[in-house]
């Protein structure tokens, strides 16, 4: 009869150890980690709109896309005039490092134009923002520029790219 007993502890001992370890595991489960890769998508380019030009000087857009002439520059159509926007998508709490290089050349035919890139919204080239809200919401990254356009340049369209780097930290 003791043995029978010593039986039945044995199991409802077991019984009640595996319900232990069940709810232990399933308690101390470590939550999904939050996504770590970064999207980058570029939804409008940087345009200086319609301009023409009595002597050098220079026209810029800022990262509101509010247009600025210096010299013999003149805006014709600064509504049409718009930063670039990048869309960035990484999860909360994470922050973006910007870098880029500060110029560019525009190019149609001689001579060419130097495109001064930034600042952005963010700051200028090296600087590190958070990201907002959670992993399916999308921060939006605006960036100006300023051109150099030299006397006696030829009308027409002038194209060129630059590149920005995103690093997640």
């Amino acid at each position: 009869m003791k043995t029978v007993n010593l039986y039945r502890a044995f199991l409802k001992l077991m019984l009640l150890a595996s319900i232990f370890f069940c709810c232990l595991n399933t308690l101390h489960a470590q939550p999904e980690l939050p996504q770590r890769s970064i999207t980058i998508q570029p939804t409008q380019t940087l345009d200086f709109g319609i301009f023409y030009v009595i002597s050098a000087g220079t026209i810029s857009v800022d990262w509101h896309g509010i247009v600025i002439t210096t010299g013999g520059v003149v805006s014709l159509s600064a509504a049409s005039a718009r930063p670039a926007i990048f869309d960035i998508k990484l999860c909360q709490g994470r922050n973006v490092t910007i870098t880029y290089h500060p110029t560019t050349t525009l190019t149609n035919g001689v001579p060419s134009l130097t495109l001064n890139i930034g600042p952005t919204e963010k700051g200028p080239s090296g600087s590190t923002f958070p990201v907002s809200n959670d992993c399916n919401f999308i921060t939006t990254l605006r960036v100006g520029g300023t051109l150099d356009v030299p006397g006696g340049s030829p009308a027409g369209i002038y194209n060129g790219s630059f590149s920005m780097t995103f690093t997640q930290k």
